[in-house]
């Protein structure tokens, strides 16, 4: 940690008083990694959970699985996705199992009920249980299945760090963020994946070489131009119904992409500004990352002020059980002064 503690990018207020804080840090680059934009500690290491998936997904494109596999749009969407396990994420993640030629067991995440509450209650109510398909991370994970068979690698064991396919996916990160892939440090995710830790500026500047990618290889930037389109036409299944990515796609700049991540991650692509944007928030809380990226985008200009997804995040009523109005979330005063 740094010896100076990150700025309160987010409170919540009750009543008079400000009864919740919420530090962090923020980044915002260019595709040259000019930060031009920043708060708190943006240097020291940070894991970016499922921030980087579309970084994650680029050898599946790169390496031509996608296409000797015949996916869809959707299905690469859902290759970069942080799904809500409904049933079209489901459906989708089991075809892209099926056109490999692999089975729901050869999944090395583990299974939890769906992240969509509609969806998980279903679950319940009918006392089904979920399988791996519903795990939010099933679509990169069938992804990196389609790249270990169209290598010849093993399907067992292709989540462990040293497979192939989890090399491949590390220099891709390494070289779209700046970073060498050998100076990242290496934590486990969620779904059982590597992660790999980078400055917040690093991952700013990923960001923006997806939403700029020019001065990267043809083979690079007709895979970034595939993914992005594929997450921005398809943002249902890079996310899911009601959630963050999706009411943030809705109203942005057109070709805007945001990316939720664990533990107080998220991170955007503005092609219309050629930036690349990446939130942090110390103790991990995801409410205050969403109003953060709000802020940022409606600061920048790539979210109108006065739009839905502004409404949904920004400024936020805090109620109680029978709807008494108590307080409110904001971005604090170092976040809106930008």
């Amino acid at each position: 940690m740094s010896a100076k503690p990150d700025p309160v990018l987010v409170e919540v207020t009750r009543g008079r008083l400000v009864e919740s804080e919420h530090r962090g840090a923020l980044a915002v680059a260019d595709a040259r990694g000019t930060v031009i934009l920043s708060l708190g500690d943006v240097t020291r290491p940070i894991y970016p959970r499922s921030a980087f998936k579309m970084m994650q997904a680029l050898p599946l494109v790169e390496s031509g699985a996608a296409d000797a596999f015949g996916l869809t749009a959707q299905e690469l969407s859902l290759a970069c996705a942080s799904h809500s396990g409904e049933a079209f994420h489901v459906k989708a993640a089991a075809s892209i199992l099926k056109k490999a030629g692999c089975q729901t067991d050869d999944l090395a995440c583990g299974p939890h009920l769906p992240l969509g509450p509609g969806a998980a209650e279903a679950m319940l109510r009918a006392k089904a249980k979920p399988t791996k398909l519903h795990n939010n991370c099933s679509g990169k994970h069938a992804g990196f299945l389609c790249c270990a068979v169209h290598a010849g690698a093993p399907v067992k064991g292709y989540e462990l760090v040293s497979h192939p396919v989890q090399k491949a996916a590390r220099r891709a990160i390494g070289e779209l963020c700046g970073v060498r892939p050998g100076a990242m440090p290496v934590g486990i995710d969620g779904c059982a994946a590597p992660n790999f830790a980078l400055p917040l500026k690093a991952l700013a500047t990923g960001f923006a070489r997806l939403a700029d990618p020019g001065r990267l290889s043809d083979t690079r930037q007709a895979a970034i131009a595939r993914l992005m389109d594929a997450v921005t036409r398809h943002p249902l299944f890079e996310s899911g119904t009601g959630r963050e990515d999706v009411v943030m796609m809705a109203d942005a700049d057109e070709g805007t992409m945001t990316k939720v991540g664990a533990e107080g991650v998220m991170a955007a692509a503005i092609p219309s500004l050629g930036l690349g944007v990446a939130v942090k928030i110390d103790d991990g809380g995801n409410r205050a990352a969403a109003t953060a990226m709000a802020q940022l985008l409606v600061t920048l200009g790539a979210l109108p002020a006065r739009s839905k997804a502004a409404k949904t995040f920004l400024n936020v009523a805090v109620k109680n059980w029978r709807g008494d109005l108590c307080g409110v979330k904001r971005a604090a005063p170092a976040l809106a002064a930008l």
